[in-house]
């Protein structure tokens, strides 16, 4: 019995192998090396082209994702007026739809009122640029400046040939591209910003929950305060743009310049919405106006400019933003000169909002960790 019992034991004793399926293929080898230079080569090759695929991709679809952006944005400065109607009262789904029927009929009251009038002016405007050329160059000082450089005989040589519009939009196939796409830009933002605005608060549960559960009460509030401000701020932006487009439109009317007065108060109202220099370009472009038409008309809109940017910068601006962006001055600039750098003007726009979000972030997450709290 002793001689059989290794026996038996060898024959109890089962094959690893001959119960795995695959046994006939054969044992598997070891796992790669993860620290093995092929390894660290092959994958840290591949991740770079698929870093450079995924950039080239965002590239294309970058006026897109601006658009969503925007969108965004705009959705966030239309949600405190949603969250008005509901403290009176009304349900969400009801709030939204009053806000997107008032934002709806703004639009198309714009759209009816005012575009023909501008239009109009605008066209007015061009046909007086030349006889405001004519009028610069009997000054004495522009004319001797003129002798030596020959300026305003090139500027209105290139306005009337028509080779600035040329120029600007590659011609009329050009410009006419150029406004289809300006319209069609403009109803997807509309469209989208109606969607965001509608799903807001079940797009912000959805992100919220991809949190973890321990954080996620805070990380809902860090965000709601984020979106609170970037509403505050796109909505006291507009209310700073339309103070500065009344006043200029009351003011261009008791001057003398009420033939071009609502294109220019539109145009000043526009550009006011640029942080730093947008305000300072639009009093620029109505004084240079002011005193083709007459001197004393420029120099009283060079007057009114200076004081109403002081009562802006010093006054309005501060009461309207004091309770949706907190952020320095420095800040502000550096901003504004990083957004325009990289997006142009919509960048200069969004620039401050998406600073106010990152220093409020940094203050609450970094610096608190750093902080030991």
């Amino acid at each position: 019995m002793a001689t059989k019992a290794p026996e038996a034991d060898k024959q109890g004793e089962a094959d690893p192998d001959e119960d795995q399926p695959d046994a006939a293929l054969g044992r598997p080898g070891p796992r790669l090396d993860r620290h093995s230079p092929f390894y660290i080569g092959f994958f840290g090759g591949l991740g770079f082209v698929v870093a450079g695929w995924l950039f080239h991709e965002f590239e294309r679809i970058g006026g897109v994702l601006i658009l969503i952006i925007v969108s965004l944005f705009i959705a966030a400065g239309l949600n405190p007026s949603v969250e008005w109607f509901q403290r009176r009262g009304l349900r969400r789904s009801l709030a939204v739809s009053m806000v997107i029927i008032l934002f709806l009929c703004g639009v198309a009251l714009f759209l009816w009122a005012i575009v023909p009038v501008i239009t109009k002016q605008v066209a007015e405007i061009t046909d007086n640029a030349p006889e405001w050329f004519d009028q610069l160059q009997r000054n004495r000082q522009v004319q001797e400046l003129d002798d030596q450089f020959d300026v305003i005989d090139k500027v209105r040589e290139y306005v009337q040939d028509g080779q600035f519009t040329s120029g600007l939009f590659g011609g009329v196939l050009g410009l006419s591209l150029r406004v289809l796409g300006a319209l069609a830009n403009t109803f997807v933002i509309i469209v989208l910003t109606l969607y965001f605005l509608s799903s807001l608060e079940k797009t912000k549960t959805a992100l919220y929950s991809l949190a973890p559960a321990s954080r996620r009460e805070r990380v809902r509030k860090l965000g709601d305060r984020v979106i609170e401000s970037v509403g505050g701020y796109v909505a006291g932006a507009f209310v700073v743009a339309l103070c500065a487009g009344v006043s200029s439109l009351i003011f261009l009317f008791a001057v003398g310049l009420g033939e071009y007065a609502v294109a220019l108060a539109f145009v000043v109202a526009l550009l006011d919405v640029i942080p730093m220099i947008g305000a300072t370009i639009g009093a620029v472009v109505v004084s240079a106006i002011g005193f083709a038409t007459d001197w004393k008309i420029g120099v009283a809109c060079v007057i009114f400019y200076l004081i109403y940017q002081q009562l802006e910068n010093y006054v309005l601006y501060p009461r309207v933003m004091s309770r949706s962006v907190d952020i320095p001055g420095a800040v502000t600039v550096i901003a504004a000169l990083v957004g325009a750098a990289l997006l142009g003007v919509v960048g200069a726009l969004l620039a401050i909002p998406t600073a106010a979000a990152i220093l409020l972030i940094t203050r609450e997450v970094f610096i608190r960790r750093q902080d030991g709290r």
